[in-house]
């Protein structure tokens, strides 16, 4: 499996992140406030500049109002698409 941060499944995992957060009219700001990091943080996983671990990836989720487990069954069925 590629490790680049070009890999197209992280493109859909970003997507998809980004998504959720508008679709919830969040900011990146708000998010960062939630996890309690600062807006760049937020910024770079969504550009593709840095990944996310499970841990962060969790707390991402919950600052955007959504389930890791919805989240996961979401990206593995836009994987499929």
């Amino acid at each position: 499996m590629e490790k680049s941060l070009n890999n197209p499944d992280q493109k859909i995992l970003l997507d998809l992140l980004r998504k959720l957060r508008r679709d919830r009219n969040l900011s990146q700001a708000d998010i960062g406030e939630r996890i309690q990091k600062r807006q760049t943080f937020v910024s770079k996983y969504e550009l593709g500049e840095r990944r996310l671990d499970v841990i962060e990836l969790r707390a991402v989720c919950k600052a955007i109002g959504v389930s890791l487990p919805d989240f996961v069954s979401e990206f593995e069925k836009r994987l499929c698409d």
